[in-house]
């Protein structure tokens, strides 16, 4: 029997609602889908080797992208099946992994001052050994940060989503949006969460590289979204193909590079935090086997 010609093979794949090697988009759909599936495993198993002060971010972080798994399977069928934006679908998967996102910057800071919050300071007699423990005394970080950011996300997302569904007019939709997210920007640089990572002596290296990098995304990785809003659905610029190829590897970069930020802190501060304790453990032999030798 010979082979079907290609167009008609392809025709026929997209006719019963499988990928077609013709579509780019939809393939797209596909990689990012199972792109997050693999990082929520992979951030799972993760979370039982960091200090149990990460575990809490690290869980989040799996939450992020095993939801944005679910979305896209169901927008990956809806591009195969009608070929259009899943514009209800993007939204909804916003509305869930932004605000977990932004509980992240909170997460983390909260995770180190956890961390720091007690100083153990060793020192040691001709005869004996003493502990003493120091509690550091650095400013607590308030919980109106988590609920600033929170505030933000929702207005950001919800005047998005109103302006491109036409609950109202898609330029104020737009300018309120955007009013949104440079709330968000002015926290995470400017305010409490920005003051804290860059002026506490709390918050290490290793946090303030992660911070510095989720910070970076929200800038430059999330202002894919509101291009695309503009030029694709305010102006009608560009064609819901490559807007919607746009977002999906914006998606996968905002989602999984924002929490493999947070993923190479936990694992260096875990591992530094180790490296000190075998130090002091060596530290205490060595005392004790100098005192009985005395």
């Amino acid at each position: 029997m010979g082979d079907a010609p290609k167009g008609g093979l392809d025709a026929e794949i997209a006719a019963h609602g499988f990928l077609s090697p013709g579509d780019p988009v939809a393939i797209s759909f596909w990689i990012i889908s199972i792109s997050m599936v693999a990082a929520t495993v992979f951030f799972l198993m993760e979370s039982m080797s960091v200090g149990s002060h990460w575990k809490t971010s690290m869980n989040v972080g799996a939450l992020v992208t095993l939801v944005a798994a679910v979305h896209y399977f169901y927008m990956r069928e809806f591009w195969v099946q009608i070929h259009s934006s899943p514009i209800l679908y993007r939204y909804i998967d916003w509305s869930i992994t932004v605000p977990l996102q932004m509980i992240e910057f909170y997460l983390i800071l909260s995770a180190v001052q956890s961390e720091n919050a007690t100083a153990v300071q060793t020192t040691r007699t001709t005869a004996t050994a003493s502990v003493t423990t120091t509690t550091t005394t650095e400013s607590t970080i308030s919980g109106g940060m988590f609920f600033r950011l929170l505030f933000g996300t929702i207005f950001m997302l919800a005047f998005g989503y109103a302006g491109e569904a036409r609950f109202v007019n898609p330029q104020m939709g737009f300018v309120l949006g955007m009013m949104g997210w440079g709330f968000i920007l002015y926290e995470i640089f400017a305010g409490e969460a920005g003051s804290i990572a860059e002026n506490s002596e709390n918050v290490n290296k290793h946090v303030k590289e992660a911070f510095s990098t989720m910070r970076f995304i929200v800038t430059v990785g999330w202002s894919i979204y509101p291009l695309g809003y503009f030029f694709g659905y305010l102006m009608g610029s560009v064609e819901d193909s490559t807007l919607n190829m746009v977002y999906n590897l914006a998606d996968l970069v905002n989602k999984i590079a924002f929490c493999l930020a947070i993923w190479a802190s936990a694992k260096a501060s875990t591992l530094e935090g180790e490296t000190k304790k075998k130090v002091i453990v060596v530290l205490e032999e060595a005392a004790e086997t100098t005192c009985f030798g005395a």
